[in-house]
């Protein structure tokens, strides 16, 4: 699999993630037909901040909501609060009732 389409194909997809919804690494990685990929789409995630085009890499969490990807933001807070000003209700380091905000690829996009 060549890398920089594989992180290219991820930065499509989270760029559709509608404002006040967010999706996991592994829900990406399934639409893109990496079943077991969530690793590499979180090191996506994280390479995202040298892209050109924004990536809203903070609507992009674990399966279960957690904000894994915090401290490659420039302030460890930051991801939360983008989060929250989209609606979205994070306590501590996770999304409070991840599944009323969830957005799958699988089932939100045509192949």
């Amino acid at each position: 699999m060549d890398r920089a389409n594989f992180f290219k194909d991820v930065y499509e997809v989270v760029r559709q993630i509608p404002k006040g919804r967010a999706t996991s690494y592994g829900a990406i990685a399934q639409y893109l037909g990496v079943k077991s990929g969530a690793r590499m789409v979180g090191w996506a995630m994280n390479a995202s901040f040298t892209e050109n085009n924004y990536v809203p890499a903070h609507r992009v969490v674990n399966r279960n909501g957690l904000l894994t990807g915090k401290h490659h933001f420039k302030n460890p807070n930051e991801m939360a609060n983008l989060l929250r000003e989209e609606g979205i209700e994070v306590e501590g380091n996770q999304i409070k009732n991840f599944a009323d905000c969830f957005w799958d690829p699988s089932v939100e996009l045509a192949l």
